[in-house]
């Protein structure tokens, strides 16, 4: 119950006002808090796991508190992975992988298990990380694609079965390489070469441990929409085919897009879909294995030519009020798309992560937290109204239906008024809303004074790229 034995209306209505400040046509969203809908499903998931900063960071009460689902292991500790690589856990690419002395484990079970530790899942990218650098060391083709494979499967029965001293961590995704079509940061072969290697690899994991889910390619760019029709990369295409012509499993179909469009998601997943849908891979999930904010849709701040003031506004952006609604909105518009996993890039200390080097939480870190506060409310709650790609809402509630949880994420770069009602209020006119605000001044932490909604409804001013989070509730009299 909101207490509103004493509050100024007029400090209330600094935050929520009953009429707009510019004269703005309002955006209507409407609430209907007696349709019920399916959960909203955690797909919150994010790339890398707590540990980082050489151990001297450790961000696993964040990830607890986020509720994080899913960790995929891609760049761990980037740019010097010192965990997970193939080039780390089997250092001599011509050993015996028979052998439990061929492997190096130390280090990545450490990390595993302050993964597992979270209660996050974990999805195993079996390769390297990224190399900018033009000197490549190890994103190269295995020259031996079977002992390499081999490899693998030593590395699944460290982590699974306890072999060779190790863990029974229970980790059940297993993606073969990053983004083969990323040339040559992430491999110098040819298609071929990935081909070759995914199959053979694919095909050793499923027979000796057939519950397992293997799957990739993990690709950088997935294809194009061109007047509502999906076209997939050349790569793409060749590797389904490859996939049925070595009969090679295909448990789960991985992407990567990084877009400054939310709804971008969407539209791609259902276009996957269809595509492996009519291609034979009706029961290849899809797993949305790296995404992220790209102001302006530019790479150019991220090349050595980008360096200076100009990259460090774009991680600004990337981590500040715009990357943060576009986060939120982009978990809302994934929640009916066919996208079954998604991992953000990156929960960790990386520049585009959740958090500062110095382990201190950006505001997309704030906005996961809104969402997580989504799933604590189980009982979705029908929405309508919002413009796609400017603005978004969700709601959700307790079971027992005594606290509403609502969210609102403005994407436009001006402010934008919206005119909410609230239909269904078992209430009548004891609702009240407290709102906390995230934008370019506010991280949540000033919330209003409550106010008394009007027949359901009440009229929000929203800042620049901003997120209103209320809570409505029954307000004491």
């Amino acid at each position: 119950m909101i207490r509103a034995a004493r509050y100024s209306p007029w400090l209330a209505l600094a935050a929520l006002t009953l009429g707009t400040a510019n004269g703005a046509e309002p955006v209507r969203l409407v609430v209907d808090a007696s349709r019920v809908e399916r959960p909203f499903r955690a797909i919150h998931g994010v790339n890398n796991g707590p540990i980082d900063v050489g151990g001297t960071v450790d961000l696993s009460g964040g990830y607890r508190e986020l509720g994080i689902p899913s960790v995929r292991l891609h760049d761990t500790h980037w740019p010097t992975p010192d965990v997970v690589d193939m080039h780390v856990v089997f250092p001599d690419a011509t050993a015996d992988p028979s052998r439990p002395q061929a492997y190096d484990f130390a280090a990545t079970d450490e990390y595993l298990k302050a993964v597992r530790a979270t209660g996050a899942r974990v999805v195993y990218r079996l390769g390297e990380s990224i190399e900018h650098h033009p000197r490549k060391v190890h994103v190269h083709p295995p020259a031996d694609p079977e002992r390499w494979a081999a490899a693998c499967l030593g590395v699944i029965r460290h982590v699974n079965d306890g072999w060779a001293g190790g863990t029974h961590l229970a980790i059940d995704d297993w993606e073969i390489w990053n983004e083969p079509d990323n040339r040559p940061n992430q491999w110098t072969g040819s298609d071929e070469d990935y081909f070759r290697l995914y199959a053979t690899t694919a095909r050793a994991i499923r027979r000796e441990f057939p519950s397992l889910r293997v799957g990739g390619p993990a690709v950088g760019n997935v294809g194009t929409l061109q007047g509502g029709r999906f076209v997939p990369t050349p790569f793409v295409r060749r590797f389904l085919e490859e996939c049925r012509r070595r009969e090679a499993p295909l448990d789960f179909f991985s992407w990567h897009l990084y877009t400054p469009d939310p709804e971008a998601f969407g539209a791609m997943a259902r276009a996957i879909r269809d595509m492996l849908d009519r291609l034979g891979f009706a029961r290849t999930s899809i797993s949305l294995t790296e995404w992220n904010y790209l102001p302006d849709g530019r790479w150019a701040e991220f090349q050595p030519s980008g360096q200076g003031l100009a990259r460090e506004r774009f991680f600004d952006r990337i981590g500040g009020a715009e990357g943060a609604t576009f986060a939120l909105a982009s978990l809302l518009a994934m929640q009916d798309a066919p996208i079954d996993t998604a991992h953000y890039y990156a929960g960790d200390t990386n520049p585009f992560g959740l958090y500062t080097l110095h382990a201190v939480p950006k505001k997309t870190h704030r906005a996961y937290r809104a969402f997580r506060e989504l799933i604590r409310h189980p009982s979705r709650l029908a929405c309508s109204g919002g413009v796609p790609s400017h603005v978004a809402i969700a709601a959700s509630s307790r079971e027992d239906r005594d606290e509403i949880v609502v969210l609102v994420a403005n994407l436009d770069a001006r402010g934008t008024p919206a005119a909410l009602r609230v239909d269904g209020l078992a209430w009548g006119d004891r609702a009240g809303a407290v709102v906390r605000m995230l934008d370019s001044s506010h991280d949540f932490d000033a919330p209003s004074a409550p106010v008394r909604l009007d027949k359901g409804s009440i009229t929000l001013e929203l800042p620049a790229s901003s997120i209103a989070w209320m809570t409505i509730a029954p307000m004491g009299r």
